[in-house]
């Protein structure tokens, strides 16, 4: 089966395919992904559902690897509301 993983930063994104056998999970897949930065992602979905590592992908599925915050969001509306911004 085929799988897209995908890793988005602020100004560009990079693309993967990966052949996996049927019934492989996320902990699987993750292994096999080259793309800079993918090894520091904190998180990954499905199709944008938060997976685990025992989620089953099926075919034409796309893997997100999500990147670190690089701000908390609470802060950022404290700030905001505080007319900080």
């Amino acid at each position: 089966m085929r799988v897209e993983v995908v890793m988005a930063w602020p100004d560009h994104y990079q693309v993967q395919w990966l052949e996996l056998a049927e019934g492989a999970t996320v902990e699987q897949a993750l292994p096999r992904v080259t793309l800079e930065g993918a090894a520091q992602a904190p998180a990954c979905a499905v199709h944008g559902v938060l997976a685990n590592a025992k989620t089953v992908l099926r075919d034409g599925d796309r893997l997100e690897l999500l990147r670190p915050l690089l701000a908390d969001p609470k802060d950022n509306r404290r700030r905001r509301a505080r007319g900080g911004e």
